[in-house]
């Protein structure tokens, strides 16, 4: 049966915000979490971008959800080592509920350093070194590394939980996928491919656990939904490596400007109507993905979660 969870938007809402959706998605009926490690928001207007791993200490206090980074960066901005002791420490936390969801990132969030923002083929070999590190990390052994990459000298992490943190790894193209399968404890995506899906267990993965996520923008009428979702979000729909590539939310803004409310109305369940929501969650189960988070779009939360527990959760239970 598919695990249903909640996508808390780091790029959209203050912290204190994102804990108090959290406590309510947990009241609804949602059973996880994902949340957002950026360090930018995609546009100005979303107008947010905390630092996720205090936002996650909040989070361990407020409710009992398990809980996953979607997804941290561990190979530019953050050093492996430190982010190796930020998710042990989450997951002593949350008492082990805690998954490292881990990606290649984008240059949006990851050249704010000033090293070069590298090809995805390097990046890609740059986050198996990333996690190899990490794993050796959690062992609570003194670490020594001198890889091609990284280099990690007498580093200890004594904060554990009582098993090694699980890592997921996110892939949207079967390079990565394949990589995620063979380094990854699960597998992370926000399409609802199942070929992707198939590259991923063929790689390694199969039995190990998978994750996917989708937007929506509830709201009293569907072209008013499609019009915030448009406003907040047309960055989701631009083609190809942009989202990897483009280095500034000013970017992002002028990208997004060609993104029609055509191509959001297509892409994004909106509005009033239960069908396109449910239709959504069983594309992606239907895919093979076991957990499925949803994000609502904007600030009509309450709203949101009224809707889902008065329309779809009677609807995924019958």
């Amino acid at each position: 049966m598919t695990t249903l969870g909640y996508a808390l938007s780091s790029e959209e809402f203050h912290p204190n915000e994102l804990v108090r959706q959290a406590t309510r998605a947990q009241r609804a009926g949602f059973e996880a979490l994902w949340i957002s490690d950026h360090f930018h928001p995609w546009t100005d207007q979303q107008g947010h971008s905390p630092f996720v791993w205090s936002v996650i200490g909040a989070l361990s206090q407020a409710c009992t959800l398990p809980i996953t980074t979607a997804v941290t960066c561990p190979i530019m901005r953050t050093h492996p080592a430190v982010v190796a002791q930020a998710a042990a420490t989450s997951a002593a936390q949350h008492d082990g509920r805690f998954v490292l969801g881990v990606g290649t990132g984008e240059a949006l969030n990851e050249h704010i350093t000033g090293a070069r923002w590298p090809s995805a083929a390097i990046r890609r070999g740059m986050l198996d070194e990333a996690v190899a590190v990490i794993r050796e990390l959690f062992t609570g052994h003194q670490v020594n590394h001198h890889g091609r990459y990284y280099t990690v000298e007498n580093a200890r992490l004594y904060t554990l939980p009582p098993k090694p943190t699980p890592i997921y790894v996110s892939g949207y193209g079967p390079h990565s996928a394949r990589l995620a399968g063979r380094i990854g404890d699960g597998y992370q995506c926000s399409m609802p491919d199942a070929a992707l899906v198939s590259e991923f267990h063929h790689a390694g993965g199969m039995g190990k656990p998978t994750q996917a996520g989708f937007k929506v923008c509830y709201a009293p009428s569907k072209e008013q939904g499609v019009r915030t979702a448009q406003a907040l979000w047309a960055s989701e729909q631009l083609p190809g490596e942009l989202g990897q590539n483009l280095p500034t939310p000013t970017h992002f803004e002028q990208a997004s400007s060609l993104v029609t409310a055509d191509m959001v109305a297509q892409a994004v369940p909106a509005g009033p109507d239960a069908k396109p929501y449910l239709d959504r969650i069983r594309e992606f189960a239907d895919a093979g993905f076991d957990e499925v988070y949803v994000q609502q779009i904007g600030g009509d939360q309450e709203e949101f979660f009224a809707f889902w527990e008065s329309e779809i959760a009677p609807e995924l239970a019958a």
